[in-house]
């Protein structure tokens, strides 16, 4: 008997991998982690597998290691598994050969991620798993977390029959982090479902196959000419077979389930004339579509690739309709240089042995790195068919202007079952929204009957980053793979997001909106951006504020608001009856809290139950409909590359930015983090003059370089409020000494107030955190701050104190708030300055430290005519006039020269570029690069 289970796409997979392993050898990466982890965690509480036994769990140093422990334990004759994902997948192939070659039947699951090309993403398409085909491992797609739990039943059942080893591929993040409602394989009595689906005989041939010293054979030798052809050919009938035997196994799932899949499963009009053909995720909104489109008339027919190898023609050239004139191919990857796509090429080749020339083929990508595949860019595809001559080798989600391959979209479609519930919640990385919304989905799909879909929107940032979480409820199947643009409720769990985003353009009309803030309604009117007023207005929108943070505090939350959201939620959402949610919300809460304690769950209960008295509902003046006044958003005076492309992406309008303000290189600009201004804190630090020793110690331990002290030369005119005191130390005689924070930049982790030596209890404070908006004056203090001179006097580097005068060249990066890698590479910088090169391999380094579209890495500030001209994005070096007239002192003469660097050559009078003065001497005519010191070297 089946079970429901509200669960995500990396649990669903992983449910039935467990069943069919011995051994899991793992290595974690993103989006494929949490397989291993669940895995883990069920071994951990005993849970047994269809062998009745637990699975061992073997965590490697690499992705290249678990692909060797795989090997290895096949070889003894264990049945056994792996997870992964992107580059990692790379890692394994030498040794994926390896077990194909020798008929090994093991099954990877791949929660199928973009490769590293001019930038990392940690998103989804079929880059990876694309590098796999020449491996001889048979590829398996899943479009769904239904459809994820099902194939993967079908990959272990089938690679134990054909002796063959699958790959089982899935959606990263669109799938593996998605979740539904599912049903899944019971796992009661070593999974005694799907017992009689097993061919034990194949396993006990497996084991016995095994390297043993009680029936030695060797394996994996070294072969000459003479034979090797013919062992490569030997293995044909194994993979001839494989698509029978697959069709089999999908039939016998279906008879346990209720679900039938065929290797190339057809939707759409069975008279259809125009044809997509798909893989993965893009396949459930390319059906929705159909089914939209079908009910205006359209005749539209869908191809959904599952065994994509061996690439059966048998079953491809059955699933296409007899009537198909027209087929697009739609590929998540590209392949620079190539003929096409993969998937289109082979559909191409297929056609074409079979003899049907009279069907028009072009081929599509889409969706790389995760981009929006939605109903809106299904009906361009469409609509490019419906052409006299549809436009090949086409993309679809972007504007490529560079190279025009992009297809125009029309109308935006909402392909959605009418009833279905939209709900969007705006939240801050590690404030608890997504965790509350995970509950929240698993709360309604386990005690509802209605279907229900749950997907998490980050960026790249760590904990800190903006997070939109997405949730979708229904009566009929949830097949929006795709971001909502159409929401009935949303929430803004972050105040400081008001003027940053624009949350309510997709607020259906007459929707709610729910506001975090600590404001009244009568203070909203000066609170919230003119823009927002009018659509609030137009759209006669349901307002409703709670002050989060207030509540959070009473019941010694502090800045976790997320079980308070939660509850405010299910309160105005109404989906279920708000006393079953209040019982189901303080179940889920003991569940995830309950190993920090009782005092912690008791917390969260607490939280609940104050949540609702906070609750305000504003009426909308109709007035503001024509508003025009309101908050504006923090203005940073920035360079053209930010207002430009940056600004857009942080503003989350990057989707709309076309293909020519992309570097082909993926170079970027360094130094740019300071234009965010992100106001993410609730919390920051302020300086007290008095009590503070001046040791440096906050400004060493800060992650985010968002606290330093400075050293203002007696007599520097300085703004009103900009307190100084006189510096201690002989070597800073004639200067005054300042510690300034910057309240924008800060994310409030209160490192340096911990750690800060003058911060004893009953004793004068030198930092305490107060309230951002009580210190945002201090942010025009920071700005004064950076136009001071760096001190050029003598620094012992060796002291805390002294280092800390040093500009550092690593700030406000996306690191987590309180982040203990991050202070090292900001003292590394400070301590060698601005002639450092930084080699990063990937990790949390290459996302704090590298993520698209702004640069923690910067520079020194030059003084004039000192400043460097590094290259932009767009790779010209900009023009600057910084020529001025120099004397030469050899002959007496004057001249006006081009560079700083020029002078005249004392030994023969004539104008050459400046040589080497390390010795006190000219060694030669080379090109001097000035050091920090003001000295030259030779280049």
């Amino acid at each position: 008997m089946s079970i429901k289970m509200t669960c995500d796409g990396n649990t669903a997979v992983s449910h039935v991998a467990y069943a069919f392993s011995d051994v899991a050898a793992i290595y974690p990466i993103t989006p494929s982690s949490p397989m291993a982890e669940v895995a883990d965690e069920w071994a951990a509480h005993g849970r047994t597998n269809l062998f009745g036994q637990k699975v061992k769990i073997a965590e490697m140093q690499s992705e290249a290691g678990a692909a060797g422990a795989v090997h290895g334990s096949l070889a003894a004759g264990a049945m056994t598994t792996t997870f992964t994902a992107s580059q990692g997948l790379l890692l394994m192939i030498p040794n994926m050969y390896k077990i194909s070659g020798e008929l090994m039947p093991s099954v990877f699951h791949v929660s199928a991620r973009a490769l590293a090309y001019h930038a990392l993403n940690i998103f989804g398409d079929h880059s990876d798993v694309m590098a796999c085909r020449q491996t001889g491992f048979a590829m398996l797609a899943s479009n769904s977390v239904q459809e994820a739990t099902d194939m993967a039943l079908v990959a272990h059942l089938s690679a134990i029959k054909a002796s063959v080893p699958f790959l089982h591929f899935f959606d990263g993040f669109r799938t593996s982090h998605e979740i539904q409602k599912i049903d899944a394989i019971d796992p009661k009595d070593n999974y005694a479902e799907i017992a009689g689906l097993v061919d034990w005989d194949k396993v006990k041939a497996f084991r016995e196959g095994g390297l043993n010293p009680d029936h030695p054979h060797q394996q994996g030798t070294a072969q000459n000419p003479d034979i090797y052809f013919q062992g490569r050919e030997a293995a044909n009938k194994y993979y001839e077979a494989t698509p029978d035997i697959v069709a089999e196994v999908m039939k016998q799932v279906g008879e346990l389930t209720g679900r039938n899949y065929k290797p190339f499963d057809y939707v759409g009009a069975p008279d259809a004339e125009r044809v997509i053909i798909c893989m993965g995720s893009g396949c459930d909104a390319i059906e929705e579509t159909i089914n939209y489109l079908a009910a205006k008339g359209e005749k539209l027919g869908l191809i959904k690739v599952h065994l994509y190898r061996p690439f059966s023609m048998k079953y491809f050239l059955a699933a296409v309709p007899a009537t198909a004139k027209k087929i697009a191919v739609l590929d998540r990857t590209k392949e620079s240089g190539s003929l096409g796509e993969p998937l289109y090429l082979d559909v191409c080749s297929a056609l074409l042995e079979a003899g049907r020339t009279d069907i028009k083929v072009v081929g599509g990508r889409y969706g790389l790195g995760s981009k929006e595949f939605n109903p809106t860019m299904v009906k361009a595809v469409y609509d490019n068919l419906a052409k006299d001559e549809p436009k090949n080798h086409f993309t679809v989600g972007i504007t490529d202007d560079v190279t025009n391959t992009s297809l125009e979209l029309g109308e935006t479609v909402d392909a959605a079952p009418a009833g279905t519930v939209a709900c969007m919640f705006y939240g801050l990385g590690s404030d608890g929204t997504v965790g509350a919304n995970k509950n929240s989905i698993k709360i309604i799909g386990d005690h509802t009957d209605k279907y229900v879909q749950a997907y998490f929107s980050y960026d790249s940032k760590k904990s800190g980053g903006i997070t939109v979480s997405h949730l979708r409820f229904g009566d009929k199947p949830i097949q929006s793979t795709y971001l909502i643009d159409s929401a009935d409720f949303i929430a803004c769990h972050n105040p400081a997001y008001v003027t940053m985003y624009d949350m309510v353009s997709a607020l259906k009309q007459g929707g709610t909106f729910l506001l975090n803030c600590p404001w009244t309604a009568e203070e909203l009117e000066n609170q919230l951006p003119a823009s927002m007023k009018q659509l609030l207005a137009k759209k006669e929108a349901k307002l409703y504020t709670v002050d989060a943070i207030k509540l959070a505090r009473q019941v010694g939350m502090g800045n976790r608001i997320n079980t308070i959201m939660q509850a405010a939620f299910f309160k105005l959402a109404n989906i279920i009856p708000y006393d079953q949610a209040d019982e189901y919300m303080k179940a889920y809460a003991k569940k995830t809290y309950g190993k920090k304690g009782d005092e912690v769950v008791k917390k969260n209960w607490d939280a609940i139950d104050i949540a609702i008295s906070g609750l305000v509902e504003v009426k909308v003046p109709a007035e503001w409909a024509n508003a025009t006044t309101g908050a504006v958003p923090m203005k940073v005076e920035a360079t053209e590359y930010f207002e430009k492309f940056v600004h857009p992406i942080l503003a989350q309008e990057g989707n709309k930015l076309p293909v020519s303000m992309i570097d082909a290189q993926g170079r970027v600009p360094v130094g740019t983090t300071k234009y965010e201004k992100r106001g993410i804190a609730v919390m920051v630090p302020q300086w007290n003059i008095d009590a503070c020793v001046g040791c440096g110690t906050c400004s060493i331990v800060c992650p985010h370089a968002c606290i330093r002290p400075y050293l203002v030369a007696e007599g520097t005119e300085v703004p009103a409020g900009f307190e100084v005191k006189k510096a201690v130390g002989k070597n800073f005689a004639g200067y005054n000494y300042r510690v300034q924070v910057s309240p924008l930049d800060c994310t409030g982790c209160g490192n340096c107030v911990g750690v800060c030596p003058v911060n004893q209890k009953g004793v004068k404070v030198a930092l305490e955190m107060k309230p951002l908006a009580s210190q945002k004056n201090q942010e025009a203090n920071w700005e004064f701050a950076q136009t001071l001179p760096e001190f050029k006097g003598e620094l012992n580097l060796k002291l805390v104190k002294d280092s800390q005068f040093k500009k550092p060249l690593f700030e406000f990066s996306g690191a987590c708030a309180g982040c203990g890698e991050t202070p090292y590479v900001k003292l590394v910088t400070q301590l060698f300055g601005d002639r450092m090169i930084v080699a990063n391999a990937t990790g949390c380094s290459s996302i704090y430290g590298g993520s698209a579209p702004t640069c923690p890495y910067t520079r020194l500030r030059h003084e004039p005519g000192h400043q460097p001209a590094p290259r932009q994005a767009g790779g010209e070096r900009p023009q600057v006039d910084r020529r001025r007239v120099v004397r030469c002192s050899h002959q007496g003469s004057w001249r006006r020269v081009a560079r700083e660097d020029e002078r005249c050559c004392r030994l023969q009078g004539r104008w050459r570029e400046a040589g080497c003065r390390l010795q006190g001497r000219h060694r030669g005519w080379l090109r001097v690069r000035r050091l920090q010191a003001g000295q030259g070297r030779c280049g």
